[in-house]
């Protein structure tokens, strides 16, 4: 029998950070909301010969080298990967894609979780740890950024989202989100955090947005979010055309969610994903059709239409699961059948 090990894990939303002065002595903090859609789904398993099929092989051939030689492993691997949260969208790709190959290669080997020395080794979570945090745990979370000990940002707070609140995703897939050595130049060239500024954003947080997510008051949490985001927004629009969203289309389009009722709008990270929130189900899939009928009406003016994507919030973790198949279940590398690859996520 074979052992192999399928892993999915979903989109974090970066609602923004706390304190990019770091007067007090700890840079950055942020918090952020796990999100249903879209995922990543891989599936690891030893082989005979190293092999990585699907999008973002390139890294995760890396990641996996990386990983053999910190964790002494001698087995070759190959990875299948189903799906993948799109690359530099503001929605936590390549840090979820890292912990889901390190966890499923951690399970597979049998050894324990090493969250913090996972994202020291694959340089994840060197401004924000909420991607690891909402990997493990779901729901929201609230880092407290970097000291001068810190390997990854401690978790201050979790707390459950409400199930039937939902999320409304504004994606425009021609934009990327500044990332890399372009996202490194521009936090060097932005000018230093107002301390005001994020004494604002930190007094928001803890005496608004988190107090209405307790007591499942959408308005008030997304005024708080709105503030933020509009704060963030203004100080980021240089290094993102002078404007608060990356795409001019996503901005155009919060807008009008904000417009029709929408709470909470804003950008994720560098974006180009915007994000609202409502109180509902019906009540999103409402904004969305106004947004889209509007749009409809315009069509005389050109332009592509951003793409609007209702979710919801969840409240766990990535999904691990180990399976074993027939040794002849195989296909001529040696490595199990796509579809048999597909089953065991759930």
């Amino acid at each position: 029998m074979q052992t192999r090990v399928s892993v999915q894990t979903s989109a974090r939303l970066h609602l923004g950070f706390l304190d990019l002065n770091g007067s007090l002595g700890r840079r950055f903090g942020s918090f952020g909301l796990a999100i249903d859609r879209p995922v990543t789904a891989l599936t690891i398993f030893r082989a005979r010969a190293a092999s990585v099929e699907g999008p973002e092989a390139e890294r995760i051939a890396a990641h996996i080298e990386a990983l053999r030689r910190h964790l002494h492993l001698s087995s070759t691997y190959g990875v299948r990967i189903e799906q993948a949260i799109p690359a530099h969208a503001g929605l936590g790709s390549g840090t979820q894609l890292a912990f889901a190959l390190a966890a499923g290669l951690r399970r597979l080997e049998g050894l324990p979780e090493d969250f913090a020395g996972d994202a020291l080794l694959l340089q994840r979570g060197g401004r924000s740890g909420i991607g690891a945090a909402l990997f493990s745990r779901g729901g929201l979370v609230v880092d407290g950024g970097h000291g001068p000990q810190t390997v990854l940002p401690p978790v201050l707070c979790h707390l459950p989202f409400p199930e039937d609140w939902r999320v409304i995703l504004v994606m425009d897939s021609t934009f990327a989100g500044v990332h890399g050595a372009a996202e490194r130049a521009a936090f060097a060239a932005l000018p230093q955090f107002p301390a005001a500024a994020a004494a604002d954003i930190c007094h928001r947080l803890l005496m608004q947005a988190l107090p209405a997510l307790a007591e499942r008051d959408l308005p008030q949490f997304g005024r708080a979010v709105g503030h933020i985001q509009a704060i963030l927004g203004d100080y980021f629009a240089p290094a993102q055309g002078g404007a608060r969203y990356t795409s001019a289309r996503v901005g155009e389009a919060m807008a009008r969610l904000a417009h029709f009722g929408a709470e909470g709008v804003g950008q994720s990270s560098w974006g180009p994903t915007g994000f609202a929130f409502a109180a509902s189900d019906d009540e999103a899939q409402r904004l969305v059709r106004l947004v889209r009928e509007e749009r409809h009406a315009q069509k005389a003016e050109g332009g592509a239409d951003p793409v609007l994507v209702v979710c919801k919030a969840i409240n766990r973790g990535a999904k691990i699961a180990t399976s074993s198949v027939p040794d002849d279940i195989q296909n001529r590398d040696g490595q199990p059948g796509t579809q048999d690859l597909r089953q065991g996520i759930k």
